[in-house]
């Protein structure tokens, strides 16, 4: 028996492949099927199932175009009603993988459908549970993410409430909880970094295991400090719960490299956008094409893209590192964003050569930060991290303007007036900072190194 967690960083997200006998499953696979069907072909082995969690809100599962490529059953629990042929499992149905087998543990509470599945060993013992977003390392998924659904938020917590009691917790201790997310994942609020752990250290350190925990108790606990999910999940579980544009087309069109003139004619195009995908060193430093907004691939693009851009059906071209035109394609398709017309051939560079205008982003070091607004030199500074961060501690006359949340508060500023802007780190301002210009703001200038950089000056923190 093989067992292998597939982490994905950007998203935060395990999928898992398990093999016997030459058969294996699938448990929750991203968008791509290459990885899969590799893994798969090197190990002489045909994948029989993909079972699903639930429907993920964070990411477009790729299963449909996985069970074409390979005749393999797609499985959910209880309540899941797709758009394409699935096995509907029961509660308690055994799946058998070569000389293993794998059972659904029905566990509704983050969505009515939400399953676990516990594998058996060759000799038929317990080795772990595949919890979805049921149970995290130190978390449980979030109970308000349900798309139309007849139930309120505080409903789909007891659920969960009643799915960990009654199905999660009387498990033995020593099994393995393989979740689908980790850190950083918006479908829980207090995730661990680690990615496994045994159950039996989850019910001594996990809240939501807690034993004397009332119902009530749990469902205000889950709740408390909710945040609003990103826009973009409602989008990914609709997708998910239909048949999609297969992934090879999507990575055909999405891959292409538009000529100069192409990209050109495409790019001015109103209803385009031009996605410049490069680092924040290469941004800042060689500049890029006018009205282009900017998410670097290397910070948490899929997630900012699925937050910043609205439509995700919007046409898009890309400025991209070069060698990196398809992983950028396949991240965007990852959480949606299947629309992809082309990249720029030769990058910045090939549009330099030819003469034409460079948009920069004006920067400022921490310290030329620090001296102005210690002699109030500055107009307007702003700090463009999450309102958590910036009441943990800030510069002291700088207003929070999140990144979250520009396009509700943009129209509130005055494009005459310079603005001065710092996220942590310096990848988000440089976002935030494209958005501004692209949005007519030519007075923009971004503090190099973020909060972290301005901490070690002598500004006034408050």
């Amino acid at each position: 028996m093989k067992v292998e967690q597939l982490y994905t960083s950007c998203l935060s997200e395990m999928a898992y492949y398990i093999e016997s006998e030459g058969e294996v499953a699938i448990i929750d696979p991203l968008r791509e099927s290459a990885p899969y069907l590799k893994m798969a072909k090197e190990n002489k082995s045909k994948i029989k199932y993909i079972f699903l969690t639930h429907f993920h809100a964070d990411f477009v599962s790729g299963q449909v175009d996985l069970a074409k490529k390979t005749g393999a059953t797609i499985v959910f629990g209880p309540n899941a009603l797709p758009e394409y042929d699935i096995h509907k499992g029961i509660d308690g149905e055994k799946f058998v993988i070569g000389n293993v087998n794998l059972t659904l543990l029905h566990t509704p509470g983050h969505t009515m459908e939400s399953s676990t599945y516990l594998l058996e060993d060759e000799n038929k013992k317990p080795y772990c549970i595949f919890t979805g977003d049921t149970l995290f390392i130190g978390d449980v998924g979030r109970p308000d993410l349900a798309v139309k659904s007849d139930l309120t938020r505080e409903d789909l917590a007891g659920n969960l409430f009643d799915s960990l009691r009654n199905k999660i917790m009387p498990l033995s201790d020593y099994l393995i909880v393989y979740p689908n997310h980790g850190a950083g994942s918006s479908c829980g609020k207090n995730m661990s970094k680690e990615t496994f752990d045994t159950l039996g250290n989850q019910k001594k350190t996990n809240y939501a295991l807690r034993v004397d925990m009332t119902k009530q108790e749990f469902i205000d606990s889950v709740l408390c400090g909710l945040t609003e999910p990103p826009a973009y999940f409602p989008n990914n579980v609709k997708m998910n719960k239909q048949e999609n544009t297969p992934i090879d087309d999507i990575m055909k069109k999405g891959t292409s490299a538009l000529s100069l003139e192409e990209f050109k004619v495409i790019s001015s195009k109103e209803d385009v956008l031009v996605l410049d995908t490069r680092s924040n060193k290469d941004y800042t430093e060689q500049g890029t094409v006018k009205g282009a907004v900017f998410i670097g691939i290397q910070g948490g693009f899929a997630p900012w893209v699925g937050a910043l851009i609205k439509d995700i059906n919007q046409k898009i071209v890309l400025i991209s590192e070069p060698g990196r035109e398809e992983e950028t394609v396949t991240r965007l398709s990852r959480v949606g964003y299947d629309n992809t017309l082309g990249y720029l051939k030769g990058g910045i560079e090939a549009w330099k050569q030819a003469g034409l205008p460079i948009d920069k982003v004006n920067s400022m070091t921490a310290e030329e930060f620090s001296a102005k607004m210690n002699n109030k030199e500055l107009e307007i500074p702003l700090d463009v991290r999450k309102p958590s961060e910036y009441s943990t501690k800030h510069v002291d006359n700088v207003d929070n303007f999140s990144l979250d949340a520009i396009f509700e508060n943009i129209e509130k500023l005055d494009k005459n007036k310079d603005y001065y802007i710092h996220c942590q780190g310096g990848y988000r301002s440089l976002i935030a900072a494209s958005i501004f210009k692209a949005n007519g703001f030519e007075n923009i200038t971004d503090i190099a190194g973020g909060f972290k950089a301005i901490e070690q000056t002598d500004v006034k923190l408050v």
